[in-house]
This record gives C-alpha cells, sequence and structure tokens, in this order.
C-alpha cells in the first residue's frame, strides 16, 4: 500500500491529466444543478403543510427516502423521486436476467448490455409514474395541494416524473463525460448534502447547552463511533477471501509449462447493501401503505407497525417494540442468501475451472469443486451479512438510547464508502494508461 508521500503524489498525478480534470469540471456542474432541481417546489403542492406532516413522521422508510433524496423529499421539490426509481429499476432487472434465459444471454454482449440499459430505462419511468401517482393521491386525500382536483393531481405527477427523467438523464451524462457512475455520483451527492444538518443534529442533542467537559466528551464519542464505523465498512467493502487455484501445467517441447498459482477472490460483503434496503423496505411497507392511504392504524395492527418501525427499536421507554431487531436480522440475513445465490454459481463457476484445465488444490473438478465453493459462499454470506448488521443497527441502537435522530446511517454509509471506493479506482485506471501512479496502485 502506499505512503502518505506517495498518495500525496499520486493525487497530483490525478490532477496532472487534463482528460480527468474535465471529467471532474464536468461531474462537479451536473450535481450543482441537481443540488439547484432540489431545491425547486413541485406547482400545486403545499409545501408548508407537506413539512409539517412530514415533520411528525416517525418512520424508517421516510427517514431513508428523504436521506436518498437529499432531502428533495421532505422539501417536496421536483426532484423529490430522486433517482431511486431507477436503482429499483435495476434491480429488478439484475434479478430478472437469473430467471429469463434470453435476458442472461442479452447481457453477454455490448449491443444487449446497451438494450438492457433501455429495458432499465423504460422501467424507472414506469416505476416512477405508479410511485408519483400514489404519493399524488396521498397528498390530495390529505389536502396537501393547493388546487383539490383532478388537475392538480395530474400536475404533481408530471413533476415527479419529469424529475425523475431528468436525473436519469444527468446520471447518464456523468458516467458518459464525468467521473464514476452517474446513478451513484447523485445518490452520494444527495446524501453528502445532508450530513450538515445531521451534525447540527448531533450538536443540538449532546453538547449544545453542555458545560464544556460534558461537551469535550460527547463530541469525543461521537467523533470515535463515526470513526470506527468508517474503517469496519472500509474493511468491509474491500474484503476478499482468496481461494488458490492450480493451473494444470503442459509439456512443451523439453519445458512444462503452466501451473501458475491463481486465485478466485470472494468478496466477503458480495450482496453490498441491498439486503439491509431490502429489509429495511419489506418492514416499513405496511407503515407506508397506511401513511399515503391516509388511515392511523390502531389496536393488533397499529401495534405491529410499531414493532417493524426502527424508530421505535431500543427505546427503554417501550423495549416491546425492539422485537422487531429479530425480524429485522432475519430478513437481512435471508436477502443476503438469496441475492448471493442468484448473483453467483458456484456449479458454473467450477466447469469453467475444469473446462480450462485449471483445479482447487484438494478438490476434484466438478462436482466436488462445485460443493467446496458453495461451502465456501456459505461462510463469506454469514460473515458479510454480520458486518452489515453490525454497520446497520449501530446508529440505531444510538438514536434509540440517547434520542440521536439522524438520516445519516448504516446504510448511507455503507453507500458513501462504496461509491467513493469504485470512482478512485476508476480514475486510477484511467492515471495508469499513462503510466502514472494512482492512488490504490502499489
Amino acid at each position: 500500500m502506499a505512503n502518505t508521500n506517495s498518495n500525496g503524489a499520486s493525487l497530483k498525478n490525478i490532477l496532472k491529466v487534463p482528460e480527468i480534470q474535465k471529467r471532474l469540471l464536468f461531474t462537479f456542474l451536473i450535481l450543482v444543478v441537481v443540488r439547484f432541481g432540489a431545491q425547486i417546489p413541485i406547482p400545486g403542492v403545499s409545501r408548508d403543510v407537506f413539512a409539517s406532516w412530514f415533520g411528525n413522521q416517525s418512520n424508517g422508510a421516510m427517514d431513508l427516502f428523504d436521506m436518498m433524496t437529499g432531502g428533495s423529499f421532505s422539501q417536496m421539490s421536483v426532484f423529490a423521486l430522486s433517482i431511486t426509481p431507477y436503482i429499483t429499476s435495476s434491480i429488478i432487472m439484475q434479478l430478472m436476467t437469473i430467471i429469463i434465459p434470453s435476458l442472461e444471454e442479452m447481457q453477454k454482449d455490448q449491443d444487449g448490455r446497451e438494450k438492457m440499459k433501455e429495458y432499465t430505462f423504460y422501467l424507472s419511468i414506469v416505476l416512477a409514474a405508479i410511485q408519483s401517482l400514489a404519493m399524488g393521491i396521498g397528498f390530495y386525500r390529505g389536502g396537501y395541494l393547493a388546487s383539490k382536483n383532478a388537475l392538480g393531481l395530474v400536475i404533481v405527477v408530471v413533476a415527479l416524473v419529469t424529475g425523475a427523467c431528468v436525473l436519469i438523464y444527468l446520471g447518464e451524462e456523468i458516467t458518459k463525460h464525468g467521473v464514476g457512475n452517474g446513478v451513484s455520483m447523485i445518490l452520494l451527492f444527495n446524501i453528502i448534502s445532508r450530513l450538515p444538518q445531521d451534525f447540527k443534529t448531533l450538536y443540538d442533542t449532546f453538547m449544545s447547552g453542555k458545560n464544556i467537559v460534558k461537551a469535550g466528551l460527547a463530541l469525543i464519542i461521537i467523533v470515535a463511533v463515526i470513526l470506527f464505523m468508517f474503517v469496519f465498512v472500509v474493511y468491509l467493502q474491500d474484503a476478499y477471501i482468496k481461494i488458490p487455484v492450480q493451473n494444470s501445467s503442459k509439456v512443451q517441447g523439453r519445458r512444462s509449462v503452466g501451473s501458475v498459482g491463481d486465485y478466485i477472490p470472494f468478496k466477503v460483503n458480495s450482496a453490498n447493501v441491498i439486503p439491509v434496503i431490502f429489509a429495511g423496505s419489506l418492514m416499513s411497507l405496511p407503515s407506508l401503505i397506511t401513511t399515503f392511504a391516509g388511515k392511523t392504524p390502531s389496536g393488533i395492527l397499529g401495534e405491529i407497525i410499531k414493532v417493524l418501525n426502527q424508530n421505535n427499536w431500543f427505546n427503554m421507554s417501550a423495549p416491546v417494540y425492539s422485537i422487531g431487531v429479530i425480524i429485522y436480522i432475519v430478513l437481512v440475513v435471508a436477502f443476503a442468501y438469496f441475492y448471493t445465490s442468484i448473483t453467483f454459481n458456484p456449479v458454473e463457476v467450477a466447469e469453467r475451472l475444469k473446462e480450462r484445465g485449471s483445479f482447487i488444490p484438494g478438490h476434484r473438478p466438478g462436482k466436488q469443486t462445485a460443493e467446496y465453493l458453495q461451502s465456501v459462499s456459505n461462510s463469506t454470506i454469514v460473515i458479510g451479512a454480520v458486518g452489515l448488521l453490525i454497520v446497520a443497527l449501530v446508529p440505531i441502537v444510538f438514536s434509540g438510547l440517547f434520542g440521536a435522530d439522524v438520516s445519516f446511517g448504516g446504510t448511507s454509509l455503507i453507500i458513501i464508502v462504496g461509491v467513493i471506493i469504485e470512482t478512485i479506482r476508476q480514475i486510477d485506471s484511467k492515471v495508469e494508461q499513462r503510466h502514472l501512479t494512482g492512488i490504490f496502485s502499489k
């Protein structure tokens, strides 16, 4: 790993490349446009009334959604949906490639991947329309529209769908002419834009009005927890288990060639943040449905929704609601297994190794190799799921015990670290093409 001085030199190398300079500037300008657009209100929506309604919500899904939109949802701007429809459609299309063989074949060549992008875009428009219609009907019933008629509802739907399409377009432009994946960069920028407000909330909760000793101690604890979480996520996102692979030797003339050692990298957190998002979304679904339907559930249904709401977990005044944590843990582990099982096929990997004359030492090619790969995959899934749960639950525990009501949590931290690492790697590849040293170069 490069030392501090070489990292500084690597950064200078990056800034020396004219192409990267232009790409960085282009990305920055697009992200500025995104933040300006987040301030444009939807015509016909009573913004103050909606802000008051949102402030009274205690829904983990609402907080997560608002975090991913960079506060655009709570401000009810034209970018209130952000790029979430595109993210959802991308996940759906990825799952569909496992179910539909023709889509799987399509993904293997460049033209097919371009076609898949088109399908993803069209699906994201459909999802944006469905979400917009559901939100518009909810606003109409709740009296949040200035014009309480069909025209007002149409304006809301058109504004939200248009805003989502514009963001998807800007994301694609960043991918083509900027740095990193455009959609991921917009999501990253949205999350980072909420950090000042979160830090202010932490200050008001733990430091404001306290004497210097208590305020200093609180600051040390907050910084220590954030640093621990950040370092832990970096290691979790970049951790691999290497399975040694041996290539069979071949005789060429009098020389024996081959038998070169290689390895299969097993990413510890292969499912990334998907299990956490899926688990949180599924548990918040009943609350979202009742909220947009304008209903206030009571009785058993009301209690179930409180159990599923992560804002009620680890609250000492109502410990019974922390039962939801058990459900959350089960769902995260289950989704980690599910997502990995559809993205990794040990039988297919074993067959590829066999075809090219490679083998894993101590395991016969074919079925025995596939069984070994499956056992390693199962082990890494458990490790990755435990790591995800630590990252996801630490902010929830602090929020429940100490009332630290911030949008910044484990999910956002995983997204931030993952996008930054991937973007730096892409920049490094362009720097190394010019025979210069990148940040991650050895």
